[in-house]
């Protein structure tokens, strides 16, 4: 029998129009961890290849969250027929995600970087309208331009100032656009499994992903991270990706659209403001 400790995350709910309580626990855990994060992925990533700060991360969150499903009794087993589909996933929510973000972080603050990845919910709502055939209303749409609107600004600044390094934002955008169409396949597999199932095995795949890009284009940078480095490293390895992204597949698996995307935008506030605090 299952743990009740952290079950709820493994398991797949009826789709609900609002919030449980426990759900509102878990968004605002979720909040913290990925707001404050922003500021602590631009500190891991400064004077450190970013693709290996990446793979470090994933490479050490792996096995802490597989512990946790051992101890849980959660099924690893994924059966061959479902191989393509947890790939597709993986793809979209961790592969294109992970790789963008971290050379976005780089190039821009830890602010608008958040800002820039946090359109995701504007994708979502264009994806889902024109590809998966979701009906939004005229109100929904308004809302869809006026975020657009907003990013174009950020955007054009970033074009008029060069030294602003346009090629982050696309970047991040890239994130975004692919964490959104991600999201709307979550959503949609068929994939008879516990979240937790999928959220492990596609954790794996990305750690062994980031490794084989950290060999072949970074090689020649590596070199021991420093105490700031392996903080970092470490916050991501076991927060991040030992409770957050279990966390956000399970909110997105279970919750309708809106309730899901719209729900995390207090992340970039909270990432803004830690980033002008601790980086000034």
């Amino acid at each position: 029998m299952w743990s009740p400790h952290f079950a709820f995350l493994s398991l797949r709910s009826p789709p609900m129009h609002a919030l449980t309580t426990r759900q509102w626990v878990l968004l605002a855990l979720l909040t913290i961890v990925w707001g404050f994060n922003w500021p602590i992925i631009k500190l891991g990533v400064t004077g450190f290849p970013p693709i290996t700060y990446r793979m470090l991360s994933l490479v050490i969150g792996a096995p802490i969250l597989g512990l946790g499903l051992l101890a849980m009794k959660v099924p690893l087993r994924i059966p061959r027929q479902y191989w393509r589909e947890l790939f597709f996933l993986a793809l979209f929510n961790m592969f294109i995600w992970n790789i963008t973000i971290v050379l976005a972080v780089q190039y821009l603050s830890s602010g608008r970087s958040a800002i820039l990845c946090y359109t995701m919910p504007i994708f979502s709502a264009v994806l889902g309208a024109f590809i998966f055939h979701n009906r939004l209303s005229q109100r929904a749409w308004a809302g869809v331009a006026a975020a657009a609107l907003g990013v174009l600004f950020l955007l054009w600044h970033e074009l008029a100032n060069f030294s602003g390094k346009p090629i982050g934002v696309l970047l991040a955008l890239t994130a975004a656009c692919s964490w959104a169409l991600g999201t709307q396949l979550l959503r949609r597999t068929t994939i008879p499994l516990p979240t937790l199932t999928l959220t492990f095995w596609m954790t794996v795949m990305t750690g062994l992903v980031m490794a084989v890009l950290a060999a072949l284009f970074e090689s020649d940078q590596w070199q021991a991270p420093q105490q700031v480095h392996w903080l970092s490293i470490l916050y991501n390895a076991i927060l991040v990706f030992g409770f957050a992204h279990p966390t956000w597949f399970y909110l997105a698996r279970n919750l309708p659209p809106i309730a899901s995307t719209v729900s995390v935008m207090m992340i970039p506030i909270l990432g803004v403001f830690s980033g002008a605090v601790a980086l000034n």
